[in-house]
């Protein structure tokens, strides 16, 4: 081509620059870096394998881990679960148990305290005889004091009149002599 044949290409087209059509500058483009391209394109599409390929991996490990997890949760919810159906009928056991030891000491404590009662009631009925019976011996012996007294009265009543009738006498004879 001559520069008349480019001048002419340049005005037909209306650009002052010399530019090739675009299929030639892909085509050049292929030529000096198509190897390059299509190795890194290459590498590329393998990464993005491999990526993909480890990502999978990961959510399978994950998944498995996480699968793994929950069923030991699961496993030691169940566990607790037991132990503490198992606690709460030890404990439920053991109230009864401690219930019926209450109303047995309970009854027990009654049983004490009315016979204490008894006791206390057949110790004041004794006491209360005996005070009676001693009041009654009291009163007796003083209903036999108080005849004595009477007796004693009329045995000084009789002395003095005894004296008296001697005084008389006495004051007679005196009197007389």
């Amino acid at each position: 081509m001559t520069n008349t044949t480019i001048a002419e290409n340049q005005q037909d087209h209306g650009t002052a620059s010399v530019e090739p059509p675009p299929e030639s500058l892909d085509k050049v483009r292929d030529i000096l870096f198509g190897g390059q391209m299509r190795a890194v394109e290459s590498r590329l599409q393998g990464l993005e394998s491999r990526l993909l390929q480890a990502q999978e991996s990961l959510r399978s490990e994950f998944t498995k881990q996480l699968d793994a997890l929950d069923a030991t949760v699961r496993k030691e919810v169940q566990s607790l679960s037991e132990r503490l159906d198992t606690e709460r009928a030890k404990r439920t056991e053991e109230l009864k148990a401690l219930g019926e030891t209450t109303s047995m000491a309970d009854a027990d404590l009654r049983e004490a305290i009315m016979q204490q009662g008894k006791a206390l009631s057949a110790e004041i009925a004794r006491l209360s005889e005996r005070l009676s019976a001693e009041l009654a011996r009291s009163v007796l012996e003083l209903k036999v004091e108080k005849a004595s007294l009477a007796t004693l009265a009329s045995l000084f009543s009789d002395m003095a009149t005894r004296l008296k009738g001697d005084d008389r006498g006495a004051a007679k004879s005196s009197t007389r002599g």
